[in-house]
């Protein structure tokens, strides 16, 4: 039973000390707080994502949008499903 103890508050005690703050640490934000920058879209639905969300598009244009993107992308790489010789 103290075995059980001591080995408790040796993982609180070692708990603690690995989330307590350094001191050089105490003048710079945790990473959590701090404020990060909008990534760049790097892709034409990602645009498209910002424009929807910036309120420069409209839901039916945004969704009539990614439906044309669909088509073309059917267009230039067709899904082909391979054959199954099992039901042959």
């Amino acid at each position: 039973m103290m075995i059980l103890l001591v080995a408790t508050l040796g993982l609180i005690a070692a708990a603690v000390l690995a989330l307590w703050p350094s001191p050089g640490d105490r003048g710079r934000p945790s990473p959590a707080a701090a404020v990060c920058e909008p990534a760049t879209p790097t892709s034409l639905e990602g645009v498209l994502a910002v424009q929807l969300l910036g309120g420069e598009i409209t839901r039916p244009q945004y969704l009539r949008a990614v439906e044309l993107i669909a088509a073309r992308d059917e267009e230039r790489h067709p899904l082909t499903v391979p054959w199954d010789d099992r039901l042959a």
